[in-house]
C-alpha cells in the first residue's frame, strides 16, 4: 500500500470516528437543551394553572377560559389535570376531550416529578405537582399535571439529526479534498524522485538531478554517492581485471614462445592449461551480474550486431540465420554481459551448425529468454549435464565450447537465470538462457 493511500486512510478513519463522536455528542447536548426547554414550559404553564385555580371550602373551581389556549384546543396535544389526594380527577383541560393521554397521578404536598411516559405507542413528558391548598375554612391537596405528547419534539430532534449530519458530511467531504491536496503537495517532492530514480533505472540518467526539502535531501544525496560508488567501483575491478590479464598473458606468451624452440609437450601443454584458465576466470569475475539499475539494452540490437561480425568470420559455411526477436524485447543489466553470453551462444552454433541457426527471444515479466538453435550433431546429454551442474571443471578448460558455456553458465547465474540444453528430434542442439 502506498504511503499516500496509508495517510489517507488513516486519516479518514479518523475522521469518520471523529465525525461520529461529534454527532452524538452534540445530538444529546440538543437533546437535553431541548428536554430543559420543555421542562421550563411544561412549568410555567402549571405555575400559570396554578395562578387561576381557586378552591372554595372543598371545591375546586377553575375560570372558563384557560390561560393557555393550547389547554382549550381539543387533541392540542397539551393536556392539564387536577386531582386530588385520592386521584380522583377534579379536573381536565378541554385540550383532554376525545384524547387518551397517560392518566394523571398524584403527589404529596410539595413533591414534583418530571419523567417520560409511553402510552398507546406514543411518547409523553408530563409534570405533575403536588400542593397543599389552603383556603379560610379548610385545606385540600391537589396534584397539577402537565402533559405534553413528543411529536413537535421528535421533529426538532429529527430536523436537528438531519441537518447536523448534512453538514458534518459536508465538513468531512470538505476536511478529506482539502487533506487530498495538501497530501498531494506535501508528498510531491517523493513523487519527483520516484520519478528521478525510474529515469535512473532504464538508464535515461545516472544521478538524482532535482534539489528536494531538507527532509529527503540527505536520503537523494545518499542515493547520489552509492551510484558514483557503484560506478567507480565498477570502473576500478574492471581495470583491474585488464592489467591483471596483461600481466599474466605476458609471461605466459613469453614462456610459451621459448619453449616453442625448444619443444616440452608437458610445460608447453600446462601453460596452454593455464592461458585458458586465466582467461575463463577473469572473464567469470568480469561479469557484472543482475542490476535494476543501468541503461536498457535491445537484444535485437546487440544479436545482430553479433550476427554480422560471425557471418564474416564464418562465410565459408554459408549458413542461414533465422532471427525472430521483437524490437520491444529489453534487457536490463550490463551490455557486454549480454553480448558475451550471446556471442558464446552464437559462436557455437556457426561451428556446429550444417546449414540453418534459429534465434528467437521474448520477455515474461523482469524476465529475458534467448534460445539458439541449430542443426549440427547436438550435444550428449550426459555433457550436457556436466556443463550445467556447478563446480564441473571437466569441460571448463577446452578450448571453444568447453570454456564458452562455462562463460554463459556464470552470466546467466550471476542474473539469478537457468540455461538448458535440449537435442533437437530432427538433429542440432537448442540452448535457451533465461536473464
Amino acid at each position: 500500500m502506498s504511503l499516500n493511500r496509508r495517510i489517507i486512510l488513516s486519516a479518514t478513519l479518523v475522521l469518520v470516528i471523529f465525525i461520529t463522536l461529534t454527532a452524538v455528542t452534540l445530538e444529546r447536548a440538543f437533546i437535553d437543551s431541548t428536554e430543559s426547554a420543555l421542562r421550563d414550559t411544561l412549568t410555567s404553564q402549571l405555575y400559570a394553572l396554578m395562578a387561576v385555580a381557586e378552591v372554595e371550602g372543598n371545591t375546586l373551581q377553575m375560570p372558563s377560559n384557560e390561560l393557555d389556549s393550547l389547554l382549550g384546543l381539543p387533541s392540542s396535544g397539551t393536556y392539564a389535570y387536577i386531582t386530588n389526594q385520592a386521584g380522583l380527577i377534579l379536573w381536565r383541560s378541554s385540550s383532554a376531550l376525545g384524547a387518551t393521554p397517560p392518566r394523571p397521578i398524584s403527589l404529596a404536598s410539595g413533591d414534583k416529578q418530571f419523567k417520560k411516559i409511553s402510552e398507546n405507542k406514543q411518547d409523553y413528558y408530563t409534570f405533575a405537582y403536588g400542593v397543599d391548598w389552603a383556603s379560610a375554612s379548610s385545606s385540600i391537596a391537589l396534584t397539577f399535571n402537565i402533559t405534553t405528547d413528543l411529536k413537535s419534539f421528535n421533529r426538532q430532534i429529527s430536523q436537528y439529526r438531519k441537518t447536523l449530519l448534512s453538514w458534518l458530511i459536508a465538513m468531512a467531504i470538505l476536511l478529506l479534498i482539502s487533506q487530498a491536496l495538501i497530501l498531494r503537495w506535501g508528498l510531491s517532492p517523493l513523487r519527483r524522485v520516484g520519478i528521478e530514480l525510474s529515469q535512473i533505472e532504464n538508464g535515461q540518467q545516472e544521478q538524482i538531478q532535482q534539489h528536494y526539502p531538507q527532509e529527503i535531501e540527505q536520503l537523494t544525496s545518499n542515493i547520489n554517492v552509492l551510484l558514483q560508488q557503484e560506478r567507480d567501483q565498477k570502473t576500478r575491478y574492471r581495470n583491474a581485471l585488464g592489467d591483471l590479464a596483461h600481466s599474466l598473458k605476458t609471461p605466459l606468451a613469453v614462456l610459451q614462445s621459448s619453449l616453442n624452440n625448444r619443444p616440452d609437450d608437458t610445460q608447453l601443454e600446462q601453460i596452454t592449461t593455464m592461458n585458458s584458465i586465466v582467461e575463463y576466470q577473469l572473464q567469470r569475475a568480469a561479469t557484472a551480474g543482475s542490476t535494476s539499475i543501468g541503461k536498457s539494452v535491445s537484444v535485437e540490437a546487440v544479436t545482430h550486431r553479433i550476427l554480422r561480425s560471425l557471418q564474416k568470420v564464418y562465410h565459408d559455411k554459408h549458413i542461414s540465420v533465422d532471427v525472430h526477436i521483437d524490437e520491444t524485447v529489453i534487457f536490463k543489466g550490463d551490455e557486454g554481459d549480454l553480448m558475451e553470453a550471446l556471442g558464446n551462444l552464437m559462436d557455437n552454433a556457426f561451428k556446429w551448425a550444417d546449414q540453418h541457426i534459429d534465434i528467437s527471444a521474448g520477455k515474461k515479466g523482469n524476465k529475458v529468454f534467448i534460445t539458439v538453435c541449430d542443426d549440427g550433431p547436438g550435444i550428449a546429454q550426459d555433457k550436457a549435464a556436466e556443463l550445467l551442474e556447478r563446480g564441473k571443471r571437466a569441460d571448463q578448460t577446452i578450448a571453444g565450447h568447453g570454456i564458452g558455456l562455462s562463460i554463459v553458465q556464470n552470466i546467466v547465474e550471476a542474473y539469478h537465470g537457468n540455461l538448458k540444453i535440449i537435442n533437437k528430434q530432427s538433429g542440432g542442439a537448442e540452448i535457451t538462457i533465461i536473464l
